[in-house]
């Protein structure tokens, strides 16, 4: 028969060297940027219109998440909330991603706010961005000697 175990701490604690030799914020300011919560953002190409679709499980979308049109620039940010941050009282495995996220992509000159639409279905958001790829087929230009 074997164990299991799921948290072990290693004979060399790394946290506490980092503590000890520069300062309490030093043992766990390396971590956030490993464990922040960055949704995956697929864009596709719709007729002329732009498609972003963001995985957002388990996100409140009605109250943790906003989609703007910003100095030319659709931003998506928001929150997944960590709703059973209080039962923690153990040992815990934490595979899944928490906190604030902020994604921004790019807009043609020609969109205005009116043009983005979006919905939330089945843990996903879709923003459409209509008439994205309107007059963006390349055109020859003839050459003269």
């Amino acid at each position: 028969m074997s164990n299991l175990t799921l948290w072990s701490r290693p004979a060399w604690d790394v946290d506490r060297w980092r503590r000890e030799f520069f300062g309490p914020a030093a043992a766990t300011d390396w971590i956030k940027p490993l464990t922040a919560f960055n949704p995956a953002a697929e864009i596709v190409k719709d007729g002329e219109d732009a498609v972003v679709r963001l995985e957002l499980p388990g996100v409140d979308v009605d109250k943790d998440v906003n989609v703007e049109v910003e100095h030319g620039r659709l931003v998506i940010h928001g929150e997944r909330r960590d709703e059973h941050a209080e039962e923690k009282d153990g040992r815990t495995l934490r595979e899944v991603r928490y906190g604030s996220f902020r994604r921004s992509f790019q807009l043609p000159a020609h969109i205005t706010s009116e043009a983005v639409s979006a919905s939330y279905d089945a843990g996903v958001l879709t923003v459409r961005v209509a008439g994205a790829h309107a007059g963006t087929q390349a055109q020859r230009i003839a050459i003269t000697k």
